[in-house]
């Protein structure tokens, strides 16, 4: 046998005695068997025959594990053919592609929560300084949709899409109203302010809001104590408002009753209460003069 074989023999036994740890261990032991004829026979037809079988087995392996992948829980996969995006996600669990022509890429769904510092201006041009901290989630149906047009990663979602449509509605809201009301009625500005981010983000429908807390107003100290000073007042105000009109429903209350209460109507109660003992001057007129208390017998 020719030298040159010889030597190739040698060397393809020698790979794959040494390739065969890579390989899953169902191919191994056929392998084994396989390289036991080759030391064997040394045949170049065999040899070329093994070479050819093993490397079918090999990269078919690699295509099948490269066909499938795996969604997480709480997320949603987005596959591009050659640059191109698919229309549908793919959902949690066990999913199939093409292999070397399709990649995937994952979107989180799950609910995000984001603080924001923020500074405005109110109607009475007074500075605010608080924090927005919004709770949003990503449909999973727009997945492929934020992909080709806003961002490939979740990273990018807040920046471009959630930040200026918050920061716009936080201003548009502040600037409607003056110092004092922010503060005094601090839960329904929160509550406008999530209603105008929600309406703006409906018009772009990326993602779904959640909830918005601001938190951690902060506002100059003397207009503070100014308004302090003005609910104090407007406290105080509101007290003496309800003093006068219990002092008006009493006295129209008293007016009532000595209106009521003629000569007829007090010897009526007087008889009422009469003891059959006391002795009395009986009325006059026709009962109009009250009777006089005289003592008893």
């Amino acid at each position: 046998m020719p030298v040159t074989t010889t030597w190739f023999s040698q060397g393809l036994t020698f790979l794959f005695c040494n390739f065969q740890y890579l390989l899953p261990g169902c191919f191994s032991i056929g392998l084994s068997e396989e390289l036991i004829i080759l030391r064997s026979s040394q045949n170049p037809e065999q040899v070329s025959r093994i070479v050819i079988t093993a490397s079918s087995i090999f990269f078919g392996g690699i295509a099948i594990l490269s066909s499938l992948f795996v969604v997480p829980a709480g997320e949603v996969g987005v596959v591009t053919t050659l640059g191109k995006v698919s229309d549908e996600p793919r959902q949690p669990g066990l999913n199939l592609k093409i292999p070397f022509l399709q990649s995937t890429h994952s979107f989180s769904v799950r609910t995000q929560v984001i603080p924001e510092k923020f500074a405005t201006l109110t109607k009475d041009l007074q500075v605010i300084e608080a924090t927005a901290t919004v709770k949003y989630a990503v449909k999973p149906s727009e997945a492929p949709r934020i992909y080709s047009t806003i961002a490939t990663d979740d990273s990018a979602i807040y920046a471009r899409v959630i930040q200026p449509s918050l920061l716009k509605s936080l201003k548009s809201v502040f600037s409607k109203y003056e110092l004092d009301t922010i503060a005094t009625d601090w839960n329904t500005i929160s509550s406008l302010v999530q209603e105008s981010v929600s309406q703006e983000l409906s018009e772009f429908d990326y993602v779904v809001v959640r909830g918005l807390d601001i938190t951690g107003l902060q506002i100059a100290e003397e207009y503070r104590a100014a308004i302090e000073q003005k609910q104090i007042a407007q406290q105080q105000l509101l007290r003496a408002k309800t003093e006068v009109e219990i002092a008006e429903q009493e006295a129209i209350k008293f007016e009532t009753l000595s209106q009521s209460l003629n000569n007829s109507v007090l010897y009526k109660l007087f008889l009422d209460k009469w003891d059959g003992q006391t002795q009395v001057v009986p009325s006059f007129n026709g009962g109009t003069t009250p009777p006089v208390i005289v003592g008893r017998n």
